[in-house]
């Protein structure tokens, strides 16, 4: 019997919430990643199948704001970044898809970032 590996239950944990969690053009799926040195986030468009906006903390603007992505205050930061990108394109409501993720930590507080910012979810 093969040892499943860590990757490979992420993945599980993924398409067991991807069957529930579907993003419209009204309220898209607001996507989350994490890796070890930074954090992601996206709005996507299920039914058209594209990707309205997205930020991490690698990119340029947020990277000067923060000395390391890797934490919860980068995923703060990332949270209040993209609800602001998605208030700027009208999108008030997404669902919130934490990627097979525990909701604690970095994506506990990118949730709670969107929030305050503004998103409803």
């Amino acid at each position: 019997m093969a040892k499943i590996t860590r990757r490979e239950r992420i993945v599980k944990k993924h398409l067991r919430v991807r069957k529930k969690v579907f993003g419209t053009s009204e309220r898209p799926r607001l996507c989350v990643y994490r890796s070890l040195k930074h954090i992601y986030a996206q709005l996507i468009d299920d039914v058209k199948g594209v990707t309205i906006c997205s930020v991490s903390s690698a990119d340029k603007e947020i990277k000067e704001s923060i000395k390391y992505g890797g934490n919860v205050k980068a995923a703060s930061v990332v949270g209040q970044a993209v609800a602001r990108k998605a208030l700027d394109k009208g999108i008030k409501e997404v669902v919130f898809d934490r990627n097979g993720f525990i909701y604690h930590g970095r994506i506990k507080a990118l949730a709670d970032a969107a929030r305050e910012a503004g998103l409803k979810f």
